[in-house]
């Protein structure tokens, strides 16, 4: 057998030689062919398994994967607060994210609407995670935490529900002045200037306020000084 085909390849190469045959690249095209079968198998086999993956979760055996962390931006994201509104509620976020890993699980949310004087029912607290739970996870972050006070503004949610009780008792004004109120493209165009402005003022005036706190630490710390050499 490797006799014959060995004959076959030098008579072959003959006839090239005479000019009878063109040359072939037959083991390049051998080696090409076998290279896009293998691509094309390993491309099957991951759609293959992303359909029984998506199979699996439609019928409840599998387990969903939580997304891929992406850059968070409450500024940018939730413009229609202000940002003393989000700076309160990432305040309030914080005071009961008791455990510090950045979320406010059931028991968590159990004490702080304890603390709110709502008391929930241990399925009244997982439904109140499961209306702004985006990723399955079972707790809230700050995202999702954020997304009760827009559903509160919006007034997307019931009034007899945990969150309209949570968002009412918070203390943190939700009233809106967003781009999602206009009525035309020009009117969206006015309100989106003004909310960078508003923004912008914001700011500027968290930045006074820190530059007049310096200012005034400055002349304590002088005063103290001029005071403690009076007694020398």
């Amino acid at each position: 057998m490797a006799t014959d085909e060995l004959s076959s390849k030098l008579n072959r190469r003959l006839q090239i030689e005479e000019g009878e045959h063109d040359p072939v690249a037959l083991d390049e095209a051998h080696e090409n062919g076998a290279h896009e079968k293998t691509a094309t198998s390993s491309a099957d086999s991951e759609l293959g398994a992303k359909l029984q993956r998506r199979g699996e979760l439609n019928e409840g055996v599998g387990e969903h994967q939580q997304p891929s962390m992406k850059v968070f931006n409450p500024y940018t994201e939730f413009k229609e607060f202000s940002r003393k509104q989000i700076k309160d509620m990432e305040k309030m976020f914080k005071q009961y994210d008791i455990e510090k890993d950045n979320f406010i699980d059931l028991m968590e949310l159990k004490l702080m609407m304890e603390k709110l004087g709502a008391p929930q029912t241990h399925l009244g607290l997982k439904n109140m995670i499961k209306e702004v739970d985006e990723d399955f996870d079972g707790k809230l972050s700050f995202r999702e935490f954020l997304l009760i006070f827009r559903k509160a503004a919006a007034g997307e949610l019931a009034e007899d529900s945990g969150l309209h009780v949570l968002a009412r008792l918070s203390e943190i004004d939700v009233s809106t002045e967003g781009v999602k109120g206009a009525k035309s493209f020009f009117e969206a165009k006015v309100q989106a200037i003004n909310e960078s402005n508003r923004f912008e003022a914001e700011i500027r005036q968290e930045q006074e306020d820190k530059k007049r706190q310096a200012e005034e630490r400055k002349q304590r710390q002088a005063a103290f000084k001029e005071l403690k050499s009076a007694f020398k």
